[in-house]
């Protein structure tokens, strides 16, 4: 093979793979610049050969990547950075602009030093490998777990938190009170005579009922408030900070405008009430479902004694 040969054979090689090749001397000089690099910087070899890298990509931080680069100059050692670390060392566009989510190609990078005769590495090679498809993969996968994990948590009628989370979260404020002895307390809702809504309008105004409690409560609490639909026509609010007094006035807020609020469902126009318990948390709470159970004993009394009412627990 002749040495003509042999270079055309090399350029073909370097120019059908599908990864970035950059050779740069000491003083970042590039001395070899691929098809690949052409094709997604714009920049022609003949341009870019013999002048310094830092002058063509100016979105490099030179600072970093010497300091990056001394180790395998120095110890003859290569060196790898990652698109979790630094999402790309050259801004080149994404290969595919139409179908890929990201502006900016993601890229791992992997530098490699290139010995001279006498074994000393005088020049590095610089490999660019496009990860976006891998990228983009995992953060679909991520945001997909994201919307598991709130699909979980969250009550798909209301929006609010579902039974089994509010009380993994009761139970979490439970421990840190017995810890930090602030004051907190619990309220359980109830709507008034539930069961003639769906009885006598159908299901679907039921929901219609629920849904515009969930938003009555929405707006009448904090977001540092834990709400939660507790289950049927039942909601259970934690009230971080909050003591009895302060209780009532929610419990009592929320009960006023619940009692003024106009349900609009297929042209007709539904009324409902709520009756509220309270239990602010005490000492004697051993347990957390002992605590509740005090809110649930008062929302009963307030049924009891003719609904539309709000009753505190007694320790």
């Amino acid at each position: 093979m002749t040495a003509m040969d042999k270079g055309q054979w090399q350029q073909a090689l370097l120019g059908s793979i599908e990864v970035g090749i950059v050779v740069v001397n000491k003083d970042f000089q590039v001395e070899e610049f691929n098809q690949f690099m052409e094709n997604h910087s714009g920049v022609v070899a003949k341009d870019i050969l013999g002048n310094s890298l830092f002058d063509f990509f100016k979105e490099i931080d030179q600072p970093w990547f010497e300091n990056k680069c001394q180790p395998v100059f120095s110890m003859n050692t290569p060196v790898f950075v990652i698109w979790e670390q630094r999402q790309y060392l050259f801004k080149f566009g994404t290969s595919r602009p139409i179908t890929s989510s990201s502006d900016n190609m993601y890229q791992n990078i992997t530098i490699l030093p290139i010995t001279d005769d006498s074994g000393d590495v005088d020049k590095i090679c610089i490999l660019v490998y496009d990860m976006t498809d891998q990228a983009m993969s995992k953060a679909r996968v991520e945001k997909l777990n994201e919307q598991l994990q709130v699909i979980s948590r969250v009550d798909g009628l209301t929006g609010l938190y579902n039974r089994r989370y509010w009380q993994e979260r009761f139970e979490r404020e439970f421990k840190l009170t017995i810890r930090n002895k602030k004051p907190i307390s619990v309220l359980m809702l109830d709507i008034d005579h539930f069961k003639a809504v769906n009885d006598t309008y159908g299901h679907q105004a039921g929901d219609k009922v629920i849904q515009s409690l969930a938003m009555l409560i929405k707006k009448a609490t904090r977001e540092t408030d834990i709400c939660g639909r507790y289950g049927g026509e039942e909601f259970a609010i934690l009230l971080p900070d909050t003591t009895t007094e302060t209780a009532h006035i929610v419990g009592e807020r929320i009960r006023k405008v619940s009692e003024r609020y106009v349900v609009q469902h297929e042209g007709l126009e539904l009324k409902f009430t709520v009756s509220v318990g309270i239990a602010e948390f005490n000492s004697k709470y051993t347990r957390p479902l002992v605590w509740l159970e005090a809110a649930d004993q008062a929302l009963y009394k307030a049924k009891e004694s003719g609904r539309n009412k709000v009753i505190m627990a007694k320790p």
